[in-house]
Parts: structure tokens; C-alpha cells; sequence
């Protein structure tokens, strides 16, 4: 969010201070929880080289012994497949954050949004980035389920009221010369 977003909208700049000290925590929580997520995926990734390690020593042991070597082969199988799965868990995960981020405040529910689009013809370059894929797909769901969407132009008419009836620039009761006479009572 920017500053200069809020100022367009005609906000005060203690208001806008306040907006954005609340944006700037929720921000922080989240990056918070993305350098966990970082120092967690190091560890998987630096263990999963130790692992890669452990299986080439055991094979140079191993040789000799075809019961131990088909043993291995079996294991070293089955962490090739897991290995597999856990990539393309990890690179569904960042498709699905990059596509969230992308469609976040033009749609109305980013989840059902999200599960519409074709994610196979989507594609991500190193950063995490959208680089195809997704505008040609948001501009044909926008077409078909224009109600998924949140209208890019506010041509909202504004209410303006009338002058309100003459009344007492204190804000209390007008005068009533009929009355008067109570109020002395």
C-alpha cells in the first residue's frame, strides 16, 4: 500500500499514518513467516543433500553385496519419487502465492478465482514472478464471469444532500415563540 494512494483518496495525514503503522505490522508478520518458511526450506534442502550423500557412501559399501545393493536401489527409487513430489508440492505452493498476489484486490474471492484458472499454461520465472499465462486467462474469465470481479472503474454516482432547514447554529431545538413562555417555567 502506498502513501500517496491513501492521499488520493482525500484521507488526513493522521489517518494515513495510522493506516499504514496497521499495514506495516500485518507486512512484517508476513515476512516473519516467510523467512521461517526460507530457514525451514534450507534445512530440508541441506538435509536432503546429506541424504544424497549417505546413499553414495552406502553404495561404494554396498558393492559386492547384490541383497544390500537391491535394497538400495529400492531406497534410492523411492527418494528420487519423494524428492519429485516434494518440487512440484513446493512449485504448486509458489504458483498458487504468485497467482493470489497477482488477482488480490481485482477480484472478489481470490480463492474461487484461483480455482477456475488453468495453472499447466501458467508459468514462473526464478523470482516467483507470473510471466505468462494468466492475463489472457483473466481477461477470458473476466468476459464470462464478470461478476467474479471487482468493477476497475468506480463511476459510483455521489449522494449529495440537500440544505438542511434552518435551525438553531447550536444544534438545539429552533425557537418557538409559543414555547418560550414553558421554558421559563
Amino acid at each position: 500500500m502506498k502513501r500517496e494512494f491513501l492521499e488520493s483518496l482525500g484521507l488526513e495525514k493522521d489517518v494515513i499514518d495510522k493506516i499504514m503503522a496497521e499495514h506495516g505490522k500485518s507486512v512484517e508478520a508476513q515476512k516473519a513467516k516467510v523467512d521461517d518458511l526460507k530457514t525451514s526450506l534450507d534445512d530440508m534442502k541441506k538435509q536432503l543433500e546429506q541424504r544424497d550423500n549417505d546413499l553414495k557412501q552406502l553404495k561404494k559399501q554396498a558393492e559386492g553385496n547384490e541383497e544390500l545393493q537391491t535394497k538400495l536401489a529400492d531406497l534410492e527409487k523411492r527418494y528420487k519419487d519423494e524428492k519429485a513430489a516434494y518440487e512440484a508440492k513446493i512449485k504448486e505452493t509458489q504458483l498458487n502465492s504468485a497467482i493470489k498476489l497477482a488477482i488480490n484486490g481485482k477480484v472478489h474471492d481470490a480463492d474461487l478465482v484461483a480455482s477456475l484458472l488453468d495453472k499447466n499454461t501458467i508459468e514462473l520465472d526464478e523470482n516467483g514472478n507470473i510471466t505468462k499465462g494468466l492475463e489472457e486467462q483473466l481477461k477470458t474469465l473476466q468476459e464470462t464471469k464478470s461478476f467474479l470481479f471487482v468493477p476497475e472503474n468506480n463511476n459510483q454516482p455521489k449522494i449529495t444532500g440537500i440544505k438542511p432547514a434552518e435551525g438553531s447554529p447550536t444544534g438545539g431545538e429552533p425557537e418557538d415563540p409559543f414555547l418560550a413562555g414553558f421554558n421559563s417555567i
